[in-house]
């Protein structure tokens, strides 16, 4: 396929010096997402949009997904007693368009609020760092790392939209009865197979994995030809399996109280356990002072998410519009998600001092913002039918609950007091 054969060699290297041969998934995935040269979010593979791109987010839609947000922001502000600064904190800014339309939002409407605002991005990417300084270039914004935040510093808000899916993954698999840890090796053979095409998916349970990529059309022109199949342009892998590289795999599972043993779960069951996601959530929980994380994502609570009939687990991957399951193809060219356990985040939130305040349907969430009402009133605007009907649309597919509004809302807060915490976030507030 259309593999980095420069970053395929640099995994191989690495799997061939470890002791065992192998790596795990997560590293795996952390290596074509991430490594410093040649991964996908490092270099210039990374597209995001509706031409040319792997996939779009819920800020290239339209500016409005920001603007209610931003409606959220200011009401979290007046909360906590209007501080100066009000820190913004978001995680992952992707090509920056999300914290344009908020900043864009707030000066124009709640100057005040702008006055007191403090944007900060924290971006692993250098690619998306760098568009996201030139497209805010004229706006108070600073880059920085959790590093460079001192525990308890921040009076505010941590947020980030479609950040968590892409932390790496471990991914298990059940063989007679026990759980097992998937590695990633090396092919010995190398040998060039005629398998169905990697880029048809099947959606489990009925669901589409990530709602804003197109279905594969079935055009592969060479994949699984004998008369036009290619050699991989680089190393091969193949998985393995092998005891838990660590006691935090169980320990999670048994953190959500999910049983493996019983017997709805067959042999084979296999899925994901974001442990980078825990981690993270203790380092945004650190710095936080007092003030909010809101966090939104396409997942499901633990008791969906381990549902005994996904059995293959939710891991996905995005090459240009089309949606897979086979990650050890188009190394370094296509992004690799896997769905987000809200519940995980939620208890072990509870462990780092976060309260839950509430999880909700972006739909929901964005229709109690006043998303609504913005449908309502495009029928008062004068300009041409085509974009009307353009931005109407945009508005529908954020509310579709089959895509972007079937996505997670999660809220947790720390360092409230009573008076507080006893002020309902307007997202959370659904019309009676």
């Amino acid at each position: 396929m259309d593999s980095n054969p420069a970053l395929c060699a640099a995994i191989a290297n690495h799997i061939t010096t470890t002791p065992q041969q192998r790596i795990t998934f997560a590293q795996f995935m952390d290596l074509a997402l991430y490594h410093p040269e040649y991964g996908y979010y490092s270099s210039d593979a990374l597209k995001i949009g509706f031409k040319g791109g792997d996939f779009f987010t819920s800020p290239n839609l339209c500016s409005d997904f920001g603007e209610l947000l931003a409606e959220q922001f200011l009401q979290m502000w007046e909360i906590l007693g209007k501080p100066v600064p009000f820190s913004l904190l978001e995680m992952g800014a992707g090509q920056g368009l999300l914290a344009l339309h908020i900043l864009k939002y707030h000066q124009l409407h709640y100057p005040d609020f702008f006055t007191a605002l403090e944007y900060i991005i924290i971006e692993k990417s250098p690619t998306l760092r760098q568009e996201q300084q030139q497209r805010l270039q004229d706006f108070p914004v600073r880059w920085c790392k959790f590093e460079d935040i001192p525990p308890n510093a921040i009076a505010g808000c941590f947020f980030s939209n479609e950040l968590v899916d892409a932390f790496p993954v471990h991914q298990f698999i059940l063989e007679t009865g026990e759980l097992r840890e998937i590695y990633v090796t090396t092919d010995q053979n190398d040998k060039e197979t005629n398998a169905p095409c990697p880029m048809t998916a099947v959606a489990p349970l009925g669901e589409t994995p990530r709602p804003h990529c197109l279905p594969h059309d079935g055009s592969c022109s060479t994949w699984g030809n004998p008369k036009t199949a290619l050699p991989p342009p680089c190393p091969s892998f193949v998985e393995v399996t092998g005891e838990p590289s660590t006691l935090q795999l169980a320990e999670h599972l048994d953190l959500l109280g999910i049983d493996l043993t019983q017997s709805a779960y067959p042999d084979g069951y296999r899925s994901e356990i974001n442990l980078a996601a825990l981690d993270w959530l203790s380092i945004v929980a650190d710095r936080l002072q007092r003030g909010y994380v809101l966090t939104i994502d396409y997942g499901y609570p633990a008791s969906r998410y381990y549902n005994p009939r996904r059995s293959q687990g939710t891991l996905q991957c995005y090459y240009h519009h089309r949606f897979h399951d086979n990650p050890y193809i188009n190394i370094g060219r296509q992004d690799i998600t896997a769905h987000v356990d809200f519940t995980a985040l939620e208890r072990w939130g509870e462990k780092c001092n976060l309260k839950n305040v509430g999880f909700i349907q972006q739909g929901l969430f964005l229709m109690a913002l006043g998303l609504g009402d913005r449908i309502a009133a495009l029928s008062d605007q004068k300009q041409p039918l085509s974009q009307l009907l353009q931005h109407r649309d945009a508005l529908h597919q954020l509310l579709d609950p089959t895509g972007l509004g079937g996505f997670g809302v999660l809220i947790q807060s720390k360092g409230l007091d009573k008076t507080e915490i006893s002020q309902p976030l307007k997202g959370l507030t659904l019309p009676e």
